[in-house]
């Protein structure tokens, strides 16, 4: 058969031709097709088919291996993207949850902020926001964190005590408005009476950091509370967003309403005798003929919210002690109130456990104004008096 075909069977190797065949006389074919036989020997798919598919072959396992990887990348982004929505969706629930200390903390701001020129206005709100964050994120949100899971028993005594200060300084700020001269004596008998104006700026501040501590602390815990099955990084990511983005937005709309009085000035001199420029000339004045009573109405909403807040905090503590009748007895009143006023039953409950709430902070207030002058302060006076001696 060779010698009719004229090739020699010793030849190894095939003429170079584009379509030239690679003989085989056992085994399978290079390509993995057979394309024919010829006398029982094999020849299989021309050399550059073969040499294609060997590397399409060395090129699969990068594909394979590229494809994977990418796939991995979409996977953990999906879950990454999950996560976030999870922390999103927490924080926000655990906002809604402490709104109405959020609210309480607004109201209470702005009469720190009360008879300052207008330049430091915003300056004494700026302090007093960046006091709250490092308040939050450095101190409350690790000890919130570590009380819980260590000395979860510690918690609601210490925010008992944070309640009754707050009780005091509602009360003591009542005392100033019906008795101002012993309220003024009092204040002498503590120490706390600034006469230069940069120590009363000073000591607003101080103020109003520690009042805000306080709420702080009461919206860490409630916080804490509404993501309590989370896992630990969950929990302190949550206290921070909640933390950061409530500051932001309290001390964002303090800011509007202590510089309210200098958008309206604005307002009013924009007033060019056009019907906008009327409008907004209007408004303007308004704004300035309404702001001084507003801030005062401002000033005793934040003092009562001082004390309703505090009497709250002190009612809830004496429950998680097993002391449930002045607790059960204000749910009461305000339950009866609310199905005598049913059409407004939401705000009537709300507002008669805010009132006996206050009637409870206010007592509080009053017993720890004598405890404080005649006990604590000299106390302190004279431990701060060893301290200094040793310094």
């Amino acid at each position: 058969m060779f010698a009719t075909s004229g090739i020699d069977p010793k030849r190894t190797c095939p003429p170079r031709s584009e379509n030239r065949l690679i003989w085989i006389n056992t085994g399978k074919p290079r390509g993995g097709n057979t394309l024919g036989t010829a006398g029982g020997i094999r020849f299989a798919e021309p050399l550059l088919s073969t040499a294609s598919d060997d590397l399409k072959s060395e090129r699969n396992p990068l594909s394979i291996g590229l494809i994977a990887l990418l796939d991995d990348i979409a996977a953990i982004a999906k879950v990454a993207a999950a996560s976030l929505d999870d922390v999103v969706a927490q924080a926000a629930k655990a906002g809604i949850k402490a709104t109405g200390v959020v609210v309480d903390d607004a109201a209470v701001t702005p009469r720190y902020v009360l008879g300052f020129a207008a330049e430091r206005e915003l300056p004494i709100v700026a302090k007093i926001a960046m006091g709250s964050l490092r308040n939050k994120l450095l101190v409350l949100l690790p000890a919130t964190l570590v009380l819980s899971y260590f000395l979860p028993s510690v918690v609601t005594p210490l925010l008992m005590f944070g309640g009754a200060y707050l009780c005091y300084e509602g009360a003591e700020k009542v005392l100033e408005v019906i008795i101002p001269h012993q309220a003024h004596a009092h204040e002498a008998q503590l120490g706390t009476v600034a006469l230069h104006p940069q120590t009363l700026e000073e000591e607003k501040v101080a103020s109003a950091i520690k009042t805000d501590f306080i709420l702080s602390a009461e919206i860490m815990v409630i916080t804490l509370g509404a993501v309590a099955n989370a896992s630990i990084p969950m929990q302190a990511i949550v206290l921070a967003l909640v933390g950061i983005g409530i500051t932001v937005a309290v001390y964002g709309v303090v800011a509007l309403i202590v510089k309210a009085d200098d958008v309206g000035v604005a307002l009013a001199k924009n007033d060019d005798g056009s019907t906008a420029g009327s409008v907004s000339g209007a408004v303007g004045r308004a704004i300035v003929v309404g702001m001084p009573g507003f801030l005062t109405f401002l000033s005793a909403a934040g003092t009562a919210a001082m004390i309703w807040v505090g009497g709250a905090i002190i009612v809830h503590g004496l429950e998680a002690y097993g002391v449930h009748s002045v607790g059960q007895a204000m749910s009461a009143a305000a339950e009866a109130a609310a199905h005598a006023l049913p059409s407004a039953g939401g705000p009537v409950k709300w507002i008669v456990t805010a009132f006996l709430s206050g009637i409870v902070g206010l007592t509080i207030g009053i017993i720890s104004i004598p405890v404080i002058a005649f006990a604590i302060a000299p106390t302190w006076k004279l431990l701060k008096g060893i301290l200094r001696k040793r310094g």
